[in-house]
């Protein structure tokens, strides 16, 4: 999956593009960064720490970009079409490889929330990530109060599973997850 149109209207009406990482993106996420903060900071506080200047997103992509090609982890970029600007961030990390498993993480622009892009790019992927990575179980997990990523996981048929206790800076999570067949 080099790049994968998602026809998306957004608003300004655009198409979205799925793209892999790339190193010339640096310029690009740490605008989406920097102009994100606040909703980076509670659920990507490293993803914003590592993009707060262009220097330290230069490091963050060539880092994203060598994990891609060596499939450590997977960072998909969110683009508009024309604009070429980055609008959303979608990984596939936490790779159990000998047990098919990996873990979504998303975060989108505010001037791109609530328009179905990310359900729909996560619904992309997971085909992708089924097909592709021979990844067979895939997880999501959200704070109970993200109620935008919930219904992402739900839009996109996965269950959940538990509530995990302090799983991520003494806050208990919700685990979903989405099986191949």
């Amino acid at each position: 999956m080099t790049n994968s149109v998602l026809k998306i209207k957004s608003k300004p009406k655009e198409v979205i593009h799925i793209c892999e990482i790339q190193e010339k993106d640096a310029w690009s996420i740490c605008d989406f960064a920097v102009s994100n903060e606040s909703r980076l900071q509670q659920f990507f506080p490293k993803t914003l720490e590592q993009n707060l200047n262009p220097e330290l997103s230069r490091i963050f992509t060539q880092l994203k970009y060598k994990q891609f090609k060596n499939k450590e982890e997977y960072l998909f970029t969110l683009k508009g079409e024309h604009s070429k600007k980055v609008v959303g961030l979608i990984y596939i990390k936490e790779l159990h490889k000998f047990e098919g498993q990996g873990e979504f993480a998303y975060c989108i622009d505010y001037n791109y929330e609530g328009q179905g892009i990310v359900s729909k790019a996560v619904s992309e992927l997971t085909n992708y990530a089924f097909e592709n990575l021979n990844l067979n179980r895939l997880q999501i997990v959200v704070h109970k109060t993200n109620l935008a990523s919930l219904k992402v996981a739900e839009n996109c048929s996965f269950t959940w599973q538990k509530t995990l206790s302090k799983e991520y800076k003494e806050m208990d999570m919700e685990l979903y997850e989405r099986f191949k067949n």
